[in-house]
């Protein structure tokens, strides 16, 4: 007997809608009556974040979001005040208002009156207007907040982390990426160092500080006491961190993830004291650290050996820092060395080698590097990525053709970019 796809019943549509992407599953709810009952499935919705433009009225829209049990939302441009999106949504867990540079501390205020237990994740980035006045009103009412974005608001000052630290106890990563007034004290308010007016966020697993220009290392001795459960931490682009802050990091046991990218005061003394505590690092960056050096890759293979990334773009390393490296990295999947002017064939000899777990390498802009040893490294036998932007362009595209052959993987992703 034939089957006709209108004779599928209701719950193997809704299984089959769910790999449609968000565009597609609207429009099967178009096709029919039956395929859209099917489609307002919640099991066809699940994990799927709404994407709204607020300019007007529109009482169908919060009832068809419900209905699909859709509870995650990313407002694209508010033109209507917030509060219409918290009652509309008295269940939401996911609040995105990146980029909403007309949300103030007057309608966040308006929205935000009483407790909103469901939210989860809240995201002000770039929402300049937005002062301590509003982190007040979050402290109160959002105690379950588990993620909460504040990129690029420069009228955070520690006052208003001071109100994070005493409401939002459950709060597990915090992005102060940019926020220029935030200093040592606005951290230890975080790490509980002032229990007598805070407990502070205990909790935190993620916290990125880049571009946090007041910060010193009294930043990280509060970090490493307070916020013992910190997993990662990204600190690129802080120039008041030096070398001796390295040494409270050194014991973070739970720190799996280090950004010190353009990080000027690391040094080659810095890695050591990092290599010679207790760290468990997966990743760490110290891309653009001009102070990094060879040495720094010899106590890298001491103590910090079961790394799976590390970046060190635009650092001071040579062949001789590879070949004290390499032998004790056998976990290392990803190296990005792009812009190490000093690396040779040699060099790249070394990492086919001994590197042999590596997916992906960056050589951008590494110009000692040619035909010979680019070889060696697509012979590695998990390769998947090779960025080879501005390397010797005459001749890349040349080499590319006669490198695929030697590729043991007819997958391997080649990025040269002009």
């Amino acid at each position: 007997m034939e089957t006709h796809i209108s004779g599928l019943f209701p719950e193997i549509l809704a299984m089959i809608f769910s790999y449609l992407d968000v565009r597609d599953k609207g429009r099967v709810a178009q096709v029919c009556a039956a395929w859209r009952d099917a489609s307002y499935h919640k099991s066809v919705w699940r994990g799927v974040e709404a994407k709204l433009h607020l300019r007007r009225a529109n009482p169908s829209l919060f009832p068809s979001l419900h209905t699909r049990g859709i509870k995650k939302v990313q407002i694209l441009s508010l033109r209507r005040s917030l509060s219409y999106v918290i009652q509309g949504m008295p269940n939401i867990e996911s609040l995105n208002l990146c980029g909403c540079f007309n949300l103030t501390d007057n309608g966040l205020g308006h929205a935000f009156v009483q407790d909103i237990p469901s939210l989860r994740i809240l995201n002000l980035s770039l929402c300049k207007p937005i002062t301590d006045s509003s982190l007040g009103r979050i402290a109160q009412y959002l105690k379950n907040l588990e993620v909460l974005e504040l990129g690029g608001l420069s009228n955070i000052t520690n006052t208003g982390l001071l109100l994070i630290a005493w409401g939002l106890h459950k709060l597990k990563s915090l992005n102060l990426r940019s926020c220029r007034h935030v200093s040592d004290v606005g951290i230890g308010h975080l790490a509980g160092m002032t229990r007598s007016a805070a407990e502070g966020c205990l909790s935190l697993e993620q916290l990125t500080l880049q571009d946090c220009q007041k910060l010193t290392d009294l930043s990280l001795k509060h970090v490493s006491k307070g916020l013992a459960n910190l997993k990662v931490l990204n600190l690129s682009f802080c120039g008041g961190i030096s070398d001796a802050g390295m040494i409270h990091l050194s014991n973070m046991t739970h720190l799996w993830s280090l950004n010190l990218r353009s990080c000027d005061n690391i040094s080659d003394t810095g890695i050591m004291h990092l290599a010679m505590g207790s760290l468990q690092l997966s990743g760490l960056d110290v891309s653009f650290c001009d102070k990094i050096g060879d040495q720094s890759l010899a106590y890298i293979a001491q103590g910090l050996y079961q790394l799976k990334s590390l970046s060190l773009c635009s650092c001071h390393i040579s062949d001789d820092g590879i070949n004290r490296m390499v032998r004790q990295m056998h976990e290392l999947k990803t190296l990005n060395i792009g812009q190490c002017v000093r690396i040779t064939d040699k060099g790249l000899e070394l990492i086919a080698d001994h590197l042999t777990q590596l997916t992906g390498i960056d050589l951008y802009g590494c110009t000692k590097i040619t035909k010979r040893g680019l070889e060696r490294i697509t012979q590695l036998p998990c390769l998947k990525v090779l960025n080879l932007g501005l390397w010797q362009m005459t001749e890349s595209e040349k080499v590319r053709g006669k490198l695929s052959a030697f590729s043991p993987l007819g997958t391997l992703e080649w990025r040269v970019e002009k």
